[in-house]
């Protein structure tokens, strides 16, 4: 078992995801595992990341793949220290609330929503036995219910509640010491964003995040490291 911290990013095969795992590997020498849907994608993001990056496969819409890969971690590093859960889909800018395709707001909770909150259960146990745990719930300004208005009505209510599960979570977990916050990266240039600002701006709020000191805070929504409105 490595005694480097250990890092899993789900969705980390491409954007974001992808660049928070880098710098996390890179800037912070921690052991980054690339949690991807897709192992074969997840392999070459892994590959191309460096520092010791390796692939896991994980579905976090998927309870059984959730369980396996957790066993895997368990089974080879036997702990966890951060969980970025930054998977989510379905950017629905073509969708009102009024109108909108059940089926589809369905689709986006079991990932946007229900893939974080799995992972959260099930990494628990493993990061009460790591070091300065931290998990970052990747959210979004469309999630703000100070600021939300018309439009992404699945990938906005869905993140709206992956905001209230952090406030829950964090008051949870505060007393074992690990700092949960959510974190907006902001307009970001990704094949979901479509334009914005370079993704490794958009990353370094997340990886800030993901590495707060023991003093830091928790139960917070921020940007850039300071904090934002809810």
């Amino acid at each position: 078992m490595t005694s480097q911290r250990i890092a899993l990013v789900t969705g980390a095969n491409r954007g974001i995801g992808k660049e928070v795992a880098l710098q996390l590997a890179r800037d912070h020498g921690l052991k980054v595992l690339v949690g991807s849907r897709d192992l074969a994608k997840g392999k070459r993001a892994a590959q191309e990341i460096g520092y010791g990056a390796d692939a896991l496969q994980l579905d976090v819409s998927d309870p059984v793949s959730v369980a396996e890969a957790f066993a895997q971690i368990m089974a080879v590093h036997g702990r966890l220290d951060i969980l970025v859960n930054n998977a989510g889909v379905d950017y629905d800018t073509d969708q009102q609330a009024h109108r909108a395709d059940l089926n589809r707001v369905r689709r986006a909770f079991d990932t946007n929503l229900f893939g974080p909150w799995d992972t959260t259960i099930t990494a628990v146990p493993l990061l009460r036995r790591g070091e300065d745990a931290r998990i970052v719930n990747v959210s979004s300004g469309s999630g703000a219910l100070s600021d939300m208005s018309a439009g992404t009505a699945g990938y906005g209510i869905s993140k709206a509640a992956l905001n209230a599960l952090t406030i829950k979570t964090a008051a949870e977990l505060k007393p074992y010491g690990i700092l949960v916050n959510a974190v907006c990266p902001g307009w970001v240039a990704t094949d979901m964003g479509g334009g914005g600002r370079p993704v490794p701006d958009g990353a370094k709020g997340v990886v800030w995040a993901a590495t707060l000191p023991a003093t830091g805070p928790t139960g917070g929504f921020f940007r850039d490291g300071r904090a934002i409105d809810w």
